[in-house]
């Protein structure tokens, strides 16, 4: 957004972010599922860190058919993890220590249990009745999109975004073409965007700084490659904090920052795993991952793909970095904890937003054979129990080993903070090195414009790297991962 109004929070220039899966961070009360107290209780370890803002997961009250993606009420918090008064005291300790606090955003879709759904589903029309996206027959679905029928009085069939106990909110559709299609400016679909407002400001009011927005291209349906309809979307919400909250930050599921920053006005934008992109070839290409000492990666396969989508995004916003996410597979056990260090040195002094997974600051692996839970499936293995300290269950929880939410690494070798913390050769306080120069260093800050500002191809980075250091960016990684 470039109209001269917008706002970009001064805070996101030297933020640096740690993402919490809640149900295995750390259990307080015994159950076997981590909480909002536990979260509050290992606050000054995530300080420590020198993280000064956290991604929480989904934790509104949900059936947790997607691990909490399935909303059943936006603006109540799931039993399990506490209160919504608990939650508010979270924010209030992570702002007294000085962190901000970014809650997960599901727009897209509710869950099935959502009370906005079930009344949309009703034969006699109601306020609601407009807020998901159902045909106007028992008999006729939704064109090239999944749809359930048969299931309520309504005579129609209602549209999914994902699982199939997530039905699409209605945002309207770009160009309409069937009588049950709203337009994007339709009272319906405008109701809904209001609604969505509305969510955000509940909690923004009560200490949240922003929101990681789940699925954020996703909303208008028929949209254009551009994602025209959807963009517009977003910056009419955007307006919104400007005017109301303009040190909220919004940082979206997208990997495209042409359109998610450029012209849909986040923040930042996440540049995801994919396997067809820069990114994948640092950590997770097999032999050819370019910081495994072996391997056979060439550093310009990541420029190539890394630096438009860094010019597209300067202006106005900033990329989002990441060691792993909850839907990624840990670096670990493919890259070894001396070779992370190399890469954490790279992704963490990049310019861009850093956000660091749970437990891959001391090396987590992914834990493959994990039975699903709660729609995990292949991403079990890297949402499992954040390991502590030694003994039952790694510190996690006091719970009996068969009630925890997930199994914990069972590995004698299993990394904990206890065993890493203060030996100056661990993983964790190699990143708590970094992120303490990153901070003491202007230069190293999200903007970082003077130093990455020309290099617009591959090529001119590798010999203006070649320049300052006497070697290529691949020659360099292998000295250092020999040393």
């Amino acid at each position: 957004m470039s109209n001269g109004t917008s706002v970009t929070p001064a805070w996101l220039k030297d933020a640096v972010f740690y993402e919490i899966y809640p149900q295995t961070y750390c259990d307080t009360n015994g159950d076997g599922i981590g909480d909002f107290a536990g979260i509050a209780a290992r606050l000054p370890y995530i300080r420590s860190l020198g993280c000064n803002a956290l991604w929480i997961n989904p934790c509104f009250d949900s059936p947790f058919k997607d691990a909490g993606y399935d909303v059943r009420d936006y603006l109540r918090a799931a039993p399990r993890y506490g209160t919504n008064d608990d939650l508010v005291r979270l924010f209030e300790e992570a702002h007294r220590l000085g962190i901000r606090v970014l809650l997960d955003l599901v727009p897209g879709h509710t869950s099935e249990e959502h009370p906005w759904f079930l009344k949309s589903g009703e034969a006699a029309p109601n306020e609601y009745s407009g807020r998901y996206i159902w045909t106007d027959d028992w008999f006729r679905g939704v064109p090239g999109a999944p749809y359930v029928g048969g299931e309520f009085p309504r005579n129609g069939t209602y549209m999914l975004n994902f699982f199939k106990c997530q039905p699409a909110l209605n945002y309207g559709w770009l160009h309409p073409k069937e009588a049950w299609q709203s337009a994007m400016d339709s009272p319906e679909a405008l109701a809904t965007r209001e609604a969505m407002k509305d969510v955000m400001r509940f909690w923004l009011s009560r200490g949240a700084d922003g929101f990681r927005v789940d699925m954020a291209a996703s909303l208008v349906k028929g949209d254009d490659e551009l994602k025209s309809g959807t963009c517009a979307v977003w910056r009419d919400i955007r307006a919104m904090l400007d005017r109301e909250y303009p040190d909220a930050a919004l940082v979206a599921e997208w990997s495209c920052p042409w359109q998610a920053i450029a012209s849909g006005g986040f923040h930042m934008d996440f540049y995801l795993e994919h396997g067809d992109n820069g990114y994948h070839t640092l950590l997770r290409d097999g032999a050819r991952s370019f910081f495994r000492r072996d391997g056979e990666g060439d550093i310009r396969r990541f420029l190539s793909d890394f630096l438009p989508r860094y010019e597209a995004a300067r202006p106005t916003g900033y990329i989002a970095l990441i060691t792993c996410n909850h839907d990624t597979p840990r670096a670990c056990p493919d890259l070894t904890p001396d070779e992370l260090k190399l890469a954490y040195a790279f992704l963490l002094t990049l310019p861009g937003v850093p956000f660091i997974y749970y437990g891959d600051e001391i090396g987590m692996r992914y834990q493959p054979g994990v039975a699903t839970k709660e729609g995990g499936y292949t991403r079990t293995g890297t949402r499992t129990p954040m390991q502590w300290s030694e003994g039952p269950n790694l510190g996690f929880s006091d719970a009996a080993p068969d009630r925890l939410y997930l199994p914990v690494d069972s590995a004698p070798d299993a990394p904990t903070v206890e065993k890493q913390t203060g030996d100056p050769a661990s993983l964790l306080e190699t990143v708590r090195a970094l992120l303490a120069l990153r901070h003491s260093q202007p230069d190293l800050n999200v903007e970082q414009v003077s130093q990455a500002s020309g290099f617009t191809n591959a090529d001119t980075f590798t010999r203006n790297f070649r320049t300052k250091y006497g070697m290529t960016p691949t020659t360099y990684k292998q000295t250092n991962n020999n040393a």
